[in-house]
């Protein structure tokens, strides 16, 4: 299928951490989707997480959607626009916003792709490699992957 935009999937958390690892699965899932489907124009990178360098990266793109796990009480997961005006250095498990990237993308190169993120929520974070996804955090990975496959469809 033939895409004309230039799209990014952009995952991160950290793997090791049960639902810490669901933006870095969602990407994972895309890709196998995506690549099963002949889709064109859509690239697909993993990080623990974010850093000034992604600017470069998300530089280069029509499209940027990020994924991340969430301990903020929200339903599931959500899809939101990210505004470059929301952008603030944070002191959290992430060097910085999605939104930081995209301010900072816009001051180094002067362009600002459409940057959307999907937040999902995850519930337990243990530093366990073989526990795995908690049940709960499953559903929302595959409740928002249909999201995702039917967003790219309508694309």
């Amino acid at each position: 299928m033939k895409n004309n935009k230039k799209i990014l999937f952009y995952g991160y958390g950290n793997p090791g951490r049960q639902d810490d690892a669901l933006g870095v699965l969602f990407v994972d899932e895309m890709e196998k989707w995506v690549k099963a489907q002949k889709i064109e124009n859509i690239s697909f990178e993993t990080n623990y997480q974010l850093n000034i360098e992604d600017a470069e990266e998300i530089s280069n793109y029509n499209l940027v959607i990020f994924s991340d796990a969430s301990m903020e009480p929200i339903e599931g997961f959500e899809f939101s626009k990210v505004k470059r005006s929301d952008a603030q250095v944070e002191f959290t498990m992430h060097a910085v916003s999605v939104s930081f990237v995209v301010d900072l993308c816009y001051k180094i190169f002067n362009k600002v792709p459409n940057a959307y993120l999907v937040h999902l929520k995850g519930y337990e974070w243990d530093l366990d490699f073989d526990k795995g996804l908690t049940e709960r955090a499953t559903q929302n990975l595959q409740d928002a992957l249909e999201f995702m496959k039917q967003k790219l469809r309508e694309l």
